[in-house]
């Protein structure tokens, strides 16, 4: 949506705009003086140019002051590389891609219903993310899932990431489980299913796009949405 305000009031290719700022934006990012900070709790180039780093830490409250003029000479150089010289419009483009990002929040649909269902057993339920707890507390909230949660942690808070087992075994300590009887749901076969495994968890995938994994996690369970989370608990879950 902002490619394409862009591409109303330049003579540019709204699908091209999106790749430059992609591209430009990855450069800055890790160029910055703190990538390092930012790859050791997983916080994307994509996400620095709407996370507001709202945290009281250094990083932090570096990160807030270095942010603005990331977006925009994110959207500058994006716009440079196709042939537009306009500050004013890079400034609106910076300003309105957090609003528009802000507005396209996305659910599945089946993410409320499998996952309350789960909750009725009454097992304790914990949720794991990597990123920026800011921007990553702001997701859920819009989810509407945070209620089903126990425990909620995010990799900015500890500034541990997934898949370092300390990170899934501090909710498991959390929620008083044995990690040994604890259930990881994840997508990512390597920050999720290989981070569960190190960490001495059964690892579940949801699949959703009818991907492969790699030959040594073959055996993990799979499921492809979160209406079959009930039935892939079975054996895991105390009885009521």
């Amino acid at each position: 949506a902002t490619a394409a305000v862009a591409a109303r009031r330049a003579p540019l290719d709204a699908d091209a705009l999106v790749e430059a700022v992609r591209h430009r934006s990855h450069e800055q990012f890790y160029a910055g003086p703190l990538a390092e900070y930012c790859s050791s709790i997983a916080i994307s180039s994509w996400e620095g140019l709407w996370c507001r780093y709202e945290g009281e830490s250094a990083e932090q409250i570096a990160l807030r002051g270095w942010a603005p003029g990331y977006r925009l000479a994110s959207w500058r150089l994006a716009l440079a590389d196709l042939g537009v010289a306009d500050d004013a419009l890079a400034a609106e483009l910076a300003e309105r891609f957090g609003v528009e990002r802000r507005a396209r929040h996305h659910t599945y649909a089946d993410a409320r219903p499998g996952l309350a269902a789960l909750r009725a057993t009454g097992v304790p339920m914990g949720l794991l993310t990597n990123g920026s707890s800011c921007l990553q507390r702001e997701k859920l909230e819009a989810s509407g899932l945070g209620d089903l949660f126990d425990v909620i942690v995010v990799a900015g808070d500890r500034g541990i990431r997934k898949p370092d087992p300390d990170a899934f075994l501090h909710v498991a300590s959390l929620l008083g489980a044995d990690p040994a009887q604890t259930v990881m749901i994840g997508d990512n076969p390597v920050s999720d299913i290989e981070g569960a495994l190190s960490a001495g968890m059964r690892p579940i995938w949801c699949d959703r796009d009818g991907a492969r994994l790699p030959a040594h996690l073959a055996d993990v369970h799979r499921i492809t949405t979160m209406d079959e989370l009930l039935a892939a608990t079975v054996g895991f879950r105390r009885p009521s």
